[in-house]
């Protein structure tokens, strides 16, 4: 069962770990046991937008998660998906529908893929080195590694593309009159490129922490009543004798948040604190959806939340606070890097513990 479409379950799924809105049964990044990571964007494109129930982008990145061994099989599980089910439905726990098609970002150890779609047409473009972003926005040209069988049939039989020259994806499925939203997102996706090619060579998790940061590019958003919701950085060795190691906010605005570390081992202990509640009569269940509005923050994010008020309030407390929480993340980074670089073994019960202890040592901070 999907957020609202049901499909055939298969015979074997592989433990994920998700950062999702609490409503919808799909999640907006996330990983697997077998270090593939995947994450989503909204975008806007000439195919008409479904409002009509059935796969989410989002859904989309959780069933990649648990049924793709590396990243080229999530991306083969999404595309196959898409093409049976499509994608629409509200993205939005409100009365008026928010719908968007989706681009994706999926890595594992070995390689890196960027996938956009437009209604149920896709393509696809392997990233052999360096760094790539997405944000709101087609950015795939004509470097297509892979794409729908019939999607230069489909551009040619709308008038969208001549069959002469190269073809762009980018080009020749995005809107001639792009949404407000859309101007953003462009200068977003520039910032990024830009911040990540000033550290090329260079990358480690801090500098994507510290580009999730960034407020001037608009990457890290925290105005107009929208704030930048979670935040997640992975760091996949080619050394499949090393653990992959996954950052998780679990709260709002990263550049007040703290990342904590995830690794997965067996029996890893539950997290209640970061699991947002259910509801006996969820309105996002019932028909018709949306008509009424329940609170799922989880218990870390309420009190992450009353931090912020207190912050804002009292400067010099709000910065003594800041620094605290950043010494707990220093915290992390300095063990994982230990882990990392082989100069710890660590026992497998204290990674099972591991995001347990950081969210409780968070939660004693608030």
């Amino acid at each position: 069962q999907c957020t609202y479409l049901e499909i055939d379950q298969v015979e074997h799924t592989h433990a994920v770990v998700l950062s999702r809105p609490a409503w919808l049964w799909g999640a907006e990044m996330g990983a697997n046991e077998h270090g593939v990571c995947v994450g989503n964007e909204g975008v806007w494109t000439r195919e008409p937008l479904g409002e009509e129930e059935a796969l989410l982008g989002m859904d989309l990145v959780r069933l990649g998660l648990e049924r793709g061994s590396s990243a080229r099989e999530a991306l083969e599980v999404i595309t196959e998906l898409l093409e049976r089910h499509g994608q629409g439905g509200s993205c939005k726990e409100e009365p008026v529908p928010f719908v968007y098609h989706n681009t994706f970002l999926l890595a594992d150890r070995a390689e890196a893929w960027v996938l956009e779609t437009a209604g149920r047409y896709w393509a696809a473009q392997r990233i052999p080195e360096g760094s790539r972003n997405i944000s709101n926005q087609l950015s795939i040209g004509s470097e297509i590694t892979a794409e729908h069988p019939e999607l230069r049939q489909r551009a040619r039989s709308q008038g969208w593309w001549s069959g002469d020259g190269q073809f762009s994806f980018a080009e020749v499925f995005s809107l001639e009159q792009q949404p407000p939203r859309m101007e953003a997102a462009k200068a977003r996706f520039r910032a990024g490129k830009e911040l990540l090619q000033q550290h090329a060579g260079h990358i480690t998790a801090e500098t994507f922490m510290s580009i999730l940061r960034d407020k001037d590019s608009g990457i890290c958003v925290n105005s107009e009543g929208f704030r930048t919701a979670g935040s997640m950085v992975s760091v996949l060795p080619r050394d499949p004798a090393l653990p992959c190691v996954h950052f998780f906010t679990a709260t709002p605005d990263p550049s007040r948040s703290v990342f904590k570390p995830f690794v997965f081992v067996a029996d890893i202990k539950p997290v209640p604190q970061v699991r947002s509640p259910t509801f006996l009569h969820d309105p996002a269940k019932q028909i018709p959806r949306f008509r009424s509005s329940v609170d799922r923050r989880h218990e870390l994010y309420r009190r992450h939340q009353a931090a912020l008020e207190l912050m804002e309030q009292d400067q010099e407390q709000g910065q003594k606070l800041l620094e605290t929480l950043r010494d707990l993340e220093q915290q992390g980074l300095e063990g994982m890097k230990a882990l990392l670089e082989g100069t710890v073994t660590p026992h497998p019960e204290e990674l099972a513990d591991l995001f347990f202890d950081c969210v409780e040592a968070e939660m004693k901070f608030y």
